[in-house]
């Protein structure tokens, strides 16, 4: 079974989101390996702003990319060329998710050969807290990636932030609980 060309699907978004000004940043199981918190992945997330979104499905159909799903949060879009794979679009329109927009870095990539703007890490977090409260089946997987991430970069991390995710969310006791567990780890 072919897999995903992460490397080369990256370089063609990249040029895109470049000559198109498209606000971007990776997202999902990629993000947490480029943030040193590696794990399999299938697809690419990319979060997105939602003024971008239209130039990008133009961009993505020239490409071959189909769109097989889309909701007010998220479009699903694939490549009949497994190589070129699958992506999950996140739509950045909430005050939350611009922020996130806002927040993102630069990191190097597969060597170093390019960068990548990806989520910080509590912004990754924030995102899964999400997924978790929006589909209670996912809570096992996403509490996994989170809590590695908590573990990867412990005090670091802005708990603050978190704690807001998880506020908003209505899991106050989860993030707090998280925070004493993790909040005081040092890498």
């Amino acid at each position: 079974m072919l897999m995903m060309d992460f490397e080369q699907v990256l370089k063609t978004l990249l040029e895109g989101f470049d000559r198109l000004h498209i606000r971007y940043a990776v997202c999902g199981g990629f993000a947490l390996g480029v943030l040193g918190v590696p794990r399999a992945t299938a697809d690419l997330d990319v979060l997105v702003h939602h003024d971008d979104l239209a130039a990008l499905h133009h961009w993505l159909t020239s490409l071959g990319y189909a769109r097989k799903a889309q909701t007010q949060n998220v479009s699903q879009y694939i490549h009949p060329d497994a190589a070129r794979g699958a992506l999950d679009v996140l739509h950045a329109f909430r005050k939350h998710a611009l922020a996130m927009l806002d927040r993102a870095g630069r990191h190097p990539v597969f060597g170093g050969s390019f960068t990548v703007k990806v989520l910080q890490p509590e912004d990754v977090i924030g995102l899964k807290i999400q997924a978790m409260a929006n589909n209670p089946s996912r809570l096992a997987k996403e509490s996994v990636d989170v809590e590695a991430l908590m573990e990867q970069y412990g005090a670091r991390l802005d708990w603050d932030r978190i704690q807001e995710f998880y506020d908003l969310f209505e899991l106050s006791d989860e993030g707090r609980h998280l925070r004493e567990r993790f909040g005081h780890v040092e890498r």
